[in-house]
């Protein structure tokens, strides 16, 4: 192990002590009086509950694939290793334990966030934002650590060849990756059902505003809002993060590739490098926003973004050139970093509150619902021009300068910063539970005013952080598929080639480009029928209870919360299945080459889609913002009442089906090539 190949495990290593500094920092603050703390508690066990439960649904999968690997290991003639089971297994537990660890420091840290702004709103924001760089850190720390153990377990323990230990990596994306799609798809359902259920029942039928405590379905929001876009949003890029470092290595490891036969043995550990100085990058990015005293929130955040992401680039330009001899793959690096960016800024302007198209949304409001609808319909699916060409031009750029490897280490690039990027995003969901405490807990004109503030910069730092991890999701499904185009021609000597004049490739890309559709139309379906219940559960609590009739009367809080439990959890699993199981049948029935058109088909829609329902839903909800703060009447205003009807549709679309789909595109191609060789034996 050379010097350069060191600095991948303390890169890791430096992230988790990292995190375990910023953690024990936040838990020293005040928790604030107690009925601060007690709704806080609701909210974590409310949280903790769901999670629990989820994992006991996890656990099932994870025990049947896994035995499936492991027999299909003693298969003669399978061409899959025993490690591949062992790699599934680790991947799942480092993707639950993420997301675990990030949602328990973001529910420990809301009451703490708006106890902070009492003193001054650089000291919430510094809360709030350590809270979700934990959350970074540890996806970042557990993704290089993991990738790298298990690599150097199998090279150097048990002797295996690089090609066959980093096939067998493809079993640590693929755990990752089901814990990620069950994750955003039962948090996304989850966290719509109840935010759909107060919003209608309470802003639109009552009259009452958002966190108003009479609300039952308060708490179980407030929930969703941790389970959703906290735990769902670490374990998805968490699974993008280490899906783009292993296609990056098997391409790197694959004999007769482009990136051995250029650049040597060190193409091979220069992703994992990449990654770690990321880390140093995030950790600069991550100090700027905690340590700084100044009262403008955007400032702050994107200071921090530009310095982790001009850091990064410059430390991986030195590392690039200093490894292989060659400023190439740097290139396609940069190419990745700056597709991230220009998507997060596409995503900013379409979804801000303070930009003309969420504006337009909150204008057609004087027309009534319905125009607010078709506008925000109209703004989501504009966005998609920007996303689509940058990831278009980040990927003919990387192909230019390093080949197919160059495409994979650009998804490299666009994530090395994601220490920081996934803290801005994971901010945003704790600075709405402040907002909700301290509406909740009585705090007062200055603080609310404080904590509407940290929570309006959150509603677009949120939209940035799905517009950034569909985009790069796209960057890493594209190199996941020229994974398996190299891998099946240079691995397993099959001469696959997606010709357009193949019948089996064009039926593959027409049910690739159908499944994303379907598995929207489920998605939206669960929350509807999950919102319905939740709905009617309010309704019956105000006529029976008089929750409005008197302050005495108190709402039964965890009635709602099981309810959001019992119907996610029901109906997360079909979606899920539907993505494990498409590929694998697909390519039995069509053999390689159709496979191959369903992950075509997949990413052209699947991208598109996931790009246009995030960025309509966040429009749709920044339109309200815009009119809940002053603008054409204010709240209970007929064009607050039309703004709330489009923010309700937009809620599945922004934090449910936008969010899922990207997870999908990745899942459907990491399932393809780890049972591409199955595939290939019963062709």
């Amino acid at each position: 192990m050379d010097v350069y190949t060191l600095l991948i495990p303390i890169g890791g290593i430096v992230a988790l002590l990292f995190a375990t500094f910023i953690y024990f920092n936040v838990k020293k603050q005040s928790p604030g009086n107690e009925k601060m703390q007690e709704l806080s508690n609701a909210i974590r066990e409310g949280a903790m509950a769901f999670l629990k439960s989820e994992y006991k649904v996890l656990m099932i999968f994870i025990a049947i694939v896994s035995s499936l690997l492991f027999i299909a290991s003693f298969i003669e003639g399978s061409n899959i290793e025993i490690g591949l089971s062992i790699s599934f297994i680790i991947g799942a537990i480092f993707s639950a334990l993420s997301g675990n660890i990030g949602m328990r420091m973001a529910t420990m840290a809301n009451a703490r966030t708006a106890e902070g702004t009492k003193k001054s709103l650089s000291k919430g924001l510094s809360i709030a934002f350590s809270s979700g760089a934990v959350m970074g850190m540890c996806v970042v720390g557990l993704g290089v650590l993991g990738v790298f153990g298990l690599f150097y377990i199998f090279t150097q323990l048990f002797s295996f060849d690089i090609v066959t230990s980093t096939n067998m990596l493809f079993g640590f994306g693929f755990g990752s990756s089901s814990i990620a799609l069950f994750a955003r798809v039962g948090g996304g359902i989850y966290t719509k059902a109840a935010d759909v259920g107060a919003d209608l029942v309470g802003k639109v039928e009552a009259g009452i505003p958002e966190d108003d405590p009479r609300n039952p379905a308060v708490i179980a929001d407030q929930v969703g809002d941790n389970v959703g876009d906290v735990a769902g949003m670490g374990a998805d890029l968490f699974e993008s993060y280490v899906d783009s470092l292993i296609a990056t290595m098997a391409l790197a490891a694959i004999s007769g590739g482009f990136a051995l036969t250029t650049y040597g043995a060190a193409a091979l550990w220069l992703p994992l490098v990449v990654a770690s100085v990321g880390i140093i990058g995030s950790i600069v990015g991550v100090l700027i926003v905690i340590m700084g005293k100044g009262k403008n929130i955007y400032s702050a955040l994107r200071n921090s973004l530009y310095s982790a992401t001009i850091l990064t680039a410059i430390l991986a330009g030195i590392m690039t050139w200093l490894m292989i001899g060659s400023l190439n793959p740097f290139y396609a690096i940069l190419s990745g970093l700056a597709a991230g960016m220009i998507i997060g800024m596409s995503t900013e302007y379409y979804t801000s509150e303070k930009r003309k198209p969420a504006q337009s949304i909150a204008e057609a409001s004087k027309t009534g619902p319905a125009t607010v609808i078709i506008q925000g319909l109209q703004v989501g699916m504009i966005s998609t021009i920007i996303p689509v060409i940058a990831v278009v031009a980040a990927m003919l750029s990387a192909y230019y300068f390093a080949d197919f490897y160059g495409v994979a280490i650009s998804a490299v690039g666009m994530l090395s910063i994601l220490g920081v990027s996934l803290a801005t995003d994971c901010y945003g969901p704790v600075a709405d539970n402040a907002q909700g405490i301290s509406e909740m807990a009585g705090l007062g004109k200055e603080v609310r005013e404080n904590t509407e503030q940290l929570d309006a910069v959150g509603n677009t730092t949120a939209a940035m952080g799905k517009g950034f991890a569909i985009g790069s999701a796209a960057i890493t499904a594209l190199a996941l598929i020229f994974t398996y185009i190299i891998t099946a021609q240079n691995v397993y000597n099959y001469n696959l080639s997606l010709n357009l004049a193949d019948p089996n490739v064009i039926v593959g890309i027409f049910i690739g480009a159908m499944l994303p559709f379907v598995f929207t139309a489920l998605t939206m379906g669960a929350v509807g029928r999950a919102a319905y219940q939740m709905v009617e559960e309010v309704r019956r609590q105000f006529r029976e209870l008089g929750l409005l009739k008197s302050d005495e009367n108190k709402p039964d809080y965890k009635g709602c919360v099981e309810i959001s439990t019992k119907q996610a959890l029901r109906e997360m699993i079909l979606p899920s299945v539907l993505a494990v199981i498409s590929p694998i049948i697909v390519g039995i029935i069509l053999k390689p080459e159709g496979l191959g058109g369903l992950l075509v088909g997949s990413i052209s829609t699947g991208f598109l889609l996931a790009v246009f329902l995030a960025n309509s839903g966040g429009a749709w909800d920044n339109a309200k913002k815009y009119v809940e703060s002053g603008n054409l009447g204010g709240k209970g205003s007929e064009a607050h009442k039309a703004t709330v009807i489009g923010d309700t549709v937009g809620d599945p679309f922004k934090d449910t089906s936008g969010p899922s789909l990207n997870i999908l595109i990745k899942l459907m191609s990491i399932v393809s090539l780890v049972f591409l060789p199955l595939i290939i034996a019963f062709t």
